[in-house]
């Protein structure tokens, strides 16, 4: 690990004080915070387009000085490379600065000239890399990760998502972080921002990741009481609302896309026979309501005895009435 303020106090050193002082400011090398042209130059007392060209003869006087410091930049680029050539920003400058010297690593950046910087933008979070190619890269494999997304309609692990593109994990993973458009949940699968697996903002949707997550129906206090500081009666409420989401026993919700289906016991019972096109025997239909219902046994029968809706054949097979 390198001692980067004290590298940096070493390059600035035998600057002119006027230009040390910008740039020191600039990059925030002594304070934490950086200052912006404007700032600066309000205490000179001249333009911040003089402020911005007294930074840049600074710069152009750095360029023989960091040649002492190679071993540096060589890190910044062997770090590059193990990431596939492109790293985003925050997180370029937090792994290789740690908490104290982001703001250093940052300025040695800018003084390196192999590496090359991309500015935040409307899709693609601030980032560096080998050069002004991998921005193609950059947006070539984000839309077609995109559009893999947007065809499967659920989010994907990274393994999933590396048969549309030809990059290592470490590179794919690399892309995704840049990417604003994308992002990962705690299960580390992958979709789109807006999508409630990703992101889930509201109750109904926090809702959903819980039964994603524990993967069977749960009554809604269950639910309640994963989400923090959510009411069991507005959980309930969002349930009821929410195709998503299927009552299958008293306050017990499931998943549809568990392949539940909305409706009473007589209406699982109707739904059942109408798919077999033949009468079914009252075991059958038990074993059958059941893997649809978390109900007593006795309930499904006492439907079942309802003459208004289903009636018995001569071998005891239930039937529902057409009229």
């Amino acid at each position: 690990m390198f001692n980067y303020q004290q590298i940096c106090s070493d390059l600035l050193k035998d600057l002119p004080q006027k230009q040390r002082e910008v740039i020191s400011r600039r990059f925030g090398l002594k304070e934490k915070n950086k200052e912006t042209l404007e700032a600066i130059g309000k205490d000179f007392s001249v333009t911040r387009e003089r402020v911005r060209q007294i930074e840049k003869d600074g710069f152009l006087r750095l360029e023989s000085s960091q040649k002492k410091y190679q071993k540096v930049f060589q890190s910044f680029s062997q770090y590059l490379s193990k990431w596939g050539g492109l790293k985003r920003e925050n997180l370029f400058l937090s792994e290789m600065g740690g908490k104290d010297s982001v703001n250093q690593v940052f300025f040695l950046l800018n003084l390196s000239q192999n590496l090359k910087r991309f500015s935040d933008s409307k899709d693609f979070y601030p980032f560096w890399a080998f050069n002004e190619s991998y921005l193609s890269l950059v947006k070539s494999n984000t839309a077609s990760i995109y559009n893999l997304l947007k065809k499967k309609g659920k989010p994907l692990k990274l393994k999933e998502i590396k048969q549309v593109v030809s990059l290592s994990l470490l590179a794919l993973s690399s892309v995704l972080e840049i990417s604003k458009k994308i992002e990962s949940n705690p299960e580390d699968l992958f979709g789109l921002k807006d999508w409630p697996e990703i992101n889930p903002k509201k109750i109904k949707d926090k809702a959903f990741i819980v039964l994603k997550e524990q993967k069977k129906p749960l009554h809604f206090n269950e639910v309640a009481n994963l989400i923090p500081a959510a009411l069991s009666q507005t959980v309930h409420n969002e349930l009821i609302k929410d195709p998503r989401f299927v009552l299958v026993g008293r306050g017990i919700y499931a998943l549809s896309e568990w392949g539940y289906e909305k409706g009473v016991v007589k209406d699982i019972i109707y739904k059942i026979l109408k798919v077999a096109e033949k009468p079914l025997p009252k075991d059958e239909i038990v074993k059958l309501v059941l893997g649809q219902r978390l109900v007593k046994e006795n309930t499904i029968l006492l439907n079942l005895s309802n003459r208004k809706y289903f009636t018995r054949d001569s071998g005891g097979s239930y039937f529902f009435k057409t009229s």
